[in-house]
Formats: structure tokens, C-alpha cells, sequence
């Protein structure tokens, strides 16, 4: 296996070239404009790599499909490449080496990571003859960071022909893939009140906020840090004026829960809420939009291969689990063995020091291409 390493640490310069133009093309979830301008610079580096390269339907814009042909198993790649930061972000944190790091908007989650797999893919491609490659397919959508609406088909229907998933998505602390998420829920609770002068007649009224502030402490016993289920009320609103009584009110709650079988209890739980004052209707909304990502069999399993090719490459390869979700919460969700955090190394994403570590770039690319060789001999 030494010989990827040093086929991807040959390729280093290239590597942070690819990483410094998508980093550059500014591509904040919902801009059509940025995101499609990042498509073509992403659609040309993969074209230059001997990649088909085709568009599948999104929303703001089309998510860009990547395929190697191969006759061993079928593998799939996935990563986005929408951000959650704004265009002109780069005057603010300017894409930059220091001290062995790259920073900017992005760099870390996750366009780094796209460029670890696009340079797996063709170090097999110059290894391996046709014969000896697994069928890779690289998707790269343009929703993740808002909820992957559009692109949740597409990647469950290719997980669905896949032996395997490989998540181009962040590496934990240390280097370790994530072989757990837990799933993500999002709920939003309306109190319809009745307003009133708040001086005059402060009793022809029902308070919405007071309702909504009973609610909420029901919503948050609902967390169990034990079984790993959390509940944040992170957004409230409500009433128009200090001497009106309330007629409106509103809360977002966000949930967490690593098993699936506590998914259906909470959304229960959440739509069971009523208001103790009968003159204030409830109307309770949302519910679990991502699956955990459970450390089934099947990702046990994944995860065993890719320690072998770790000790292959010279390292040993820690796993551990996470409450962020990714799109391989979908393909984990469905059955399909997945691995997560096979993306870059570094710290802050979504944060003004976002950056990778250079160094580690092309060891974590060496793994990503030994995994894809491993899984396509296996079949």
C-alpha cells in the first residue's frame, strides 16, 4: 500500500490547487449563480481527471455526478460543495497558507474533502487497469447544509447500487471516522393566543407566550442524554407590543436522537403537546428529517477494512461518533454500509478559522483510494 502513499503525496501541489479553486468559487446554499459557477470549476477538474461528469436535478442548482468505470464493486463517493457562508466571505478569510495549514470558507466543510476523493479516484485510475477498479461514482450535491431536499433521492437510489458509501465529510479530532450520527429533527410549535389591552382588560385575553413558556419546559424533558437524545429550543418569537397581550407565538426546536427507535417517540411526544389553557391553540409542525447513522453491522464491518488499509498505509485509524448529521445519515438509514469522515483534517468549519491540515491531505486521500481497492476486490 505504500505506493499511494506516495502516488498522492506526489500529487500534493495538484491536490491544493483543486482545493484552492473550489475554495475560491464562493457557494452559499441557495445561490444559484455561485453554486453553478462552482459546479463548472468542479465539472472541469473532474473532466481533466478522465471523469464522466454529468448534472442531476437540485433546487437552487443541479448537484454534479462523477463516474470512473471499473468492473469490481460499486462504490459511492459523496460530498457537497453549498457552504454556509455568504459570497464576499472571502475578503473576510482569505483562502491562505500559514503554518501548515490552508484556511477559508469552505475549506474544511467540505470542499477538501471533494478534492481528497477526486484524487483517490485518480490515483486508481493511473494504479489500477480497468479491470482491477472498483465503479466509482462521486456525487456532489448543493444542498446538504439546508437539508439535502433535492438531492436525498439521488443519493439514496445510488447508495442502492452500491456495495459501499464513503463520506468525504470531515475527519474527527485526530484523524478518526465516524461510524455513528445521530439523526436530526427539526419541529417548529405556534400558540395561537387572544390578544388584549394589557392595562384595560388584562382577562378578556390569552396569552400565547405564557402558553408557549409552559410548552417549552414539556419540550426540553423530553431530552434523555443517556440514550443520546437532545432538545434545544433555539429560536423563539412572539406578541407586537409590551401592552398587548400576546396573540401570537412560536418556538424552534432542534432534536437529536442516536437510534431510530427513539425517533418515532419523540415526533409522538411533540405532536401530543397541548395547551393547558383551552382558549390557546396548539399547532405543532416538522419532525426527524435525517436518520441517525447507527454503527450497524454492516458499517463495523466497513470501518474493519478501512483500519486494515490504515495499517497498510503505516497508521492505526480510530473511529468515534458525532450529534452533526451528513448525507450519509441517508445511506446508513436505508442499510447500505457507510463510513463517514474520510474528508480532511483540520478545525472550525463553519467558523472564521476554518482550515485543513496540508500535510495530512494526501495520507487522507492514500486511504480513501485503498478502501475503494479493497472494497472492489472484495466485491
Amino acid at each position: 500500500m505504500l505506493p499511494l502513499v506516495q502516488a498522492t503525496e506526489a500529487e500534493r501541489d495538484w491536490l491544493l490547487d483543486v482545493i484552492t479553486d473550489l475554495v475560491s468559487a464562493e457557494s452559499p446554499s441557495g445561490d444559484g449563480a455561485a453554486l453553478e459557477s462552482c459546479a463548472r470549476v468542479l465539472t472541469s477538474r473532474l473532466t481533466e481527471i478522465g471523469a464522466s461528469v454529468d448534472r442531476l436535478p437540485g433546487d437552487a442548482a443541479d448537484h454534479v455526478r462523477a463516474t470512473w468505470p471499473g468492473q469490481g464493486a460499486r462504490v459511492l463517493l459523496i460530498g457537497h460543495f453549498d457552504t454556509v457562508w455568504p459570497v464576499g466571505q472571502l475578503q473576510r478569510m482569505p483562502v491562505r497558507r500559514h503554518e501548515g495549514k490552508l484556511f477559508g470558507p469552505g475549506v474544511l466543510d467540505m470542499k477538501a474533502g471533494l478534492g481528497i476523493g477526486m484524487l483517490a479516484a485518480r490515483t486508481l485510475s493511473t494504479l489500477l487497469p480497468v479491470a482491477s477498479r472498483p465503479h466509482i461514482t462521486l456525487l456532489a450535491t448543493t444542498d446538504e447544509e439546508i437539508g439535502s431536499r433535492s438531492s436525498r433521492a439521488a443519493i439514496e437510489r445510488l447508495a442502492r447500487e452500491s456495495a459501499a458509501v464513503l463520506v468525504l465529510e470531515p475527519a474527527l479530532p485526530g484523524g478518526a471516522v465516524k461510524t455513528a450520527r445521530k439523526g436530526v429533527g427539526e419541529f417548529t410549535i405556534v400558540a395561537h393566543g387572544v390578544s388584549a389591552h394589557a392595562g384595560v382588560d388584562p382577562g378578556a385575553g390569552a396569552s400565547a407566550i405564557s402558553e408557549l413558556v409552559s410548552i417549552i419546559a414539556r419540550v426540553e424533558a423530553l431530552a434523555d442524554p443517556a440514550r443520546g437524545m437532545s432538545v434545544n429550543v433555539g429560536v423563539i418569537e412572539g406578541g407586537t407590543r409590551s401592552n398587548v397581550i400576546a396573540e401570537h407565538a412560536s418556538a424552534r426546536v432542534d432534536v437529536r436522537v442516536a437510534r431510530m427507535a427513539d425517533a418515532a417517540g419523540i415526533e409522538a411526544a411533540m405532536r401530543g403537546l397541548k395547551a393547558a389553557n383551552p382558549r390557546v391553540q396548539l399547532e405543532v409542525t416538522g419532525g426527524i428529517n435525517r436518520p441517525p447513522m447507527e454503527r450497524t453491522p454492516g458499517v463495523a464491518r466497513l470501518y474493519g477494512i478501512a483500519q486494515e488499509v490504515a495499517r497498510d498505509l503505516g497508521r492505526e485509524l480510530a473511529e468515534g461518533q458525532t450529534g452533526g448529521a451528513s448525507d450519509g445519515n441517508f445511506t446508513a438509514g436505508i442499510g447500505v454500509p457507510t463510513l463517514d469522515g474520510l474528508g480532511a483534517l483540520g478545525d472550525g468549519p463553519h467558523a472564521i478559522h476554518e482550515h485543513v491540515v496540508i500535510n495530512e491531505l494526501p495520507w487522507r486521500a492514500a486511504l480513501v483510494a485503498g478502501l475503494l481497492a479493497r472494497i472492489g476486490n472484495m466485491g
